[in-house]
């Protein structure tokens, strides 16, 4: 009996978080020194989604994305670009293809994607917002 009740307990913690990690407030990020101050979904989901490379500057853009087995990725996508992960998987696999564009970079946590966003002018990353600190600039928040 008592198992059961830790089971349940265990379960119903294992819920709370990942209601909690669905729910993360997360932002576009560019680097500090990009002159861009903002940017709309739809501009952002353009870039994302390969139907243009270039940032509203004019610069060409550097995006990088987390893994196809982020949480963070697939709430990224389905709130900015309103595609499943398998929507995006597609359409990156008939750009690339076809020879009209290369996904993002693919880089394996937040924790990199900000350092490279920091490291690099034309960059565009996606990040919680929790981990905004001053060596990114945060242009769009997804919610």
């Amino acid at each position: 009996m008592k198992n059961t009740h830790a089971i349940k307990s265990l379960v119903a913690a294992g819920l709370i978080a990942l209601t909690n990690l669905a729910c993360a407030e997360l932002v576009v990020i560019v680097n500090p020194k990009s002159p861009l101050a903002s940017m709309t979904p739809e501009q952002v989901s353009a870039i994302f989604m390969g139907k243009t490379n270039t940032l509203p500057s004019g610069a060409t853009a550097a995006p990088v994305d987390l893994p196809e087995s982020s949480a963070v990725r697939e709430q990224f996508y389905s709130k900015a670009a309103g595609k499943t992960s398998a929507q995006v998987k597609a359409t990156w696999a008939r750009l690339t293809f076809s020879g009209k564009a290369q996904p993002p970079k693919e880089l394996a946590t937040a924790a990199e994607v900000k350092k490279f966003v920091a490291g690099n002018p034309d960059a565009i990353g996606y990040i919680e917002k929790s981990a905004v600190d001053g060596t990114v600039k945060a242009i769009l928040s997804i919610d």
